[in-house]
């Protein structure tokens, strides 16, 4: 269940970024890729197919600083998130 919420957590944050386009649309990839990527080596680590490295699982593992910078990093995709609500897509280039 973990592994699918994540998976759309990275679809969604992808196709928001992607929506947004310019500047926007890089913060919201580079958040999106935050929270994923820092779950996929957890999981990594978890599973044994990577060396163990003690970083935490977003939003699931409790440990203070680290579910404070992900709830943040959360907290700004929703919010570009809710720029986008009734607007039509832009290209990155514009």
């Amino acid at each position: 269940m973990i592994l699918f919420l994540f998976a759309l957590l990275f679809l969604r944050g992808l196709a928001l970024a992607l929506r947004l386009g310019g500047a926007e649309g890089l913060v919201a990839l580079g958040l999106t890729l935050y929270l994923v990527l820092q779950a996929a080596l957890n999981i990594g680590v978890t599973l044994g197919f990577l060396p163990v490295t003690g970083v935490p699982l977003p939003l699931v593992s409790y440990g203070g600083s680290s579910l404070l910078v992900s709830g943040l990093a959360l907290g700004l995709l929703l919010g570009l998130a809710r720029q986008t609500r009734g607007k039509e897509v832009r290209a990155w280039s514009s």
